[in-house]
């Protein structure tokens, strides 16, 4: 498939594609790190409730360096379309398949964009997606766009960093994402320091605008079915996951 360039020119996407233009290289050890060995942990609950089959196709969105296709290919041998906005991410992702014989034969990369997919309806028998949500516009339309590629009774699960309920553990977290998350990205590098900072500003403003029952919402209105989500590390991650409906569209 012929790569397409990132479109859209809205301040939140430039801003990311900047943001993190210098961080693949180090981007799976750095972030295990920063969370403390969590996420890692919550991907493989990601991908484990797939339950993908040898013979079906799987649509990894905002791949970034390619370990949740990875993954799924590991653990299932299904087919995976990985495919993110930032040339430097995939630019990574080419590296981990071509040094993986099995991941080349079952693994595709492809420059897009969430919100405009290049796919036909019902293209994807699933589909992954990881830290997206806080990057578009508008959240619901782009759930709608997600689901529109998968084909019905298809499972749709995400990945989002969140917000702890506890006020006790919030405070804890709070703390953590303000101070002690852009400290330590700054004994990395710039471009960590930088990062840390954002996700300080960027996890809480997204909730703040979108709780997690309105985003459950924004799931089922998009067409998805059956939504569950799951609580990871005392609030610190979600993982959701839901059933494509009928294929008629949710309401806009």
């Amino acid at each position: 498939m012929t790569e397409r360039a990132a479109s859209s020119g809205s301040e939140r996407k430039t801003h990311a594609l900047e943001l993190f233009a210098g961080l693949p290289r180090h981007y799976d050890r750095v972030g295990a790190a920063l969370s403390f060995g969590q996420d890692p942990r919550w991907r493989r609950t990601m991908v484990s409730k797939i339950e993908a089959r040898p013979d079906e196709r799987v649509l990894d969105v905002a791949t970034g360096t390619g370990m949740v296709a990875q993954a799924l290919v590991r653990r299932y041998g299904c087919a995976v379309v990985g495919l993110d906005q930032s040339q430097a991410m995939l630019a990574r992702a080419r590296t981990r398949v071509a040094n993986d014989p099995e991941l080349g034969r079952r693994v595709e990369l492809v420059v897009g964009e969430a919100e405009r997919l290049p796919f036909a309806d019902a293209a994807f028998d699933h589909m992954t997606f990881t830290y997206l949500l806080r990057y578009v516009d508008d959240p619901g339309a782009t759930l709608r766009e997600l689901a529109r590629v998968v084909k019905p009774g298809g499972r749709i699960v995400s990945l989002e960093f969140a917000v702890p309920s506890s006020p006790p553990l919030r405070a804890l977290w709070t703390a953590y994402v303000r101070v002690g998350l852009p400290a330590l990205g700054r004994l990395v590098s710039r471009e960590w320091r930088e990062t840390g900072s954002f996700l300080a500003r960027s996890i809480p403003e997204f909730y703040a605008r979108h709780p997690i029952e309105q985003v459950a919402r924004l799931w089922s209105d998009a067409g998805i079915d059956a939504v569950h989500v799951k609580p990871m590390s005392f609030g610190g991650g979600v993982v959701m996951w839901g059933t494509r409906g009928d294929g008629r569209p949710g309401p806009a």
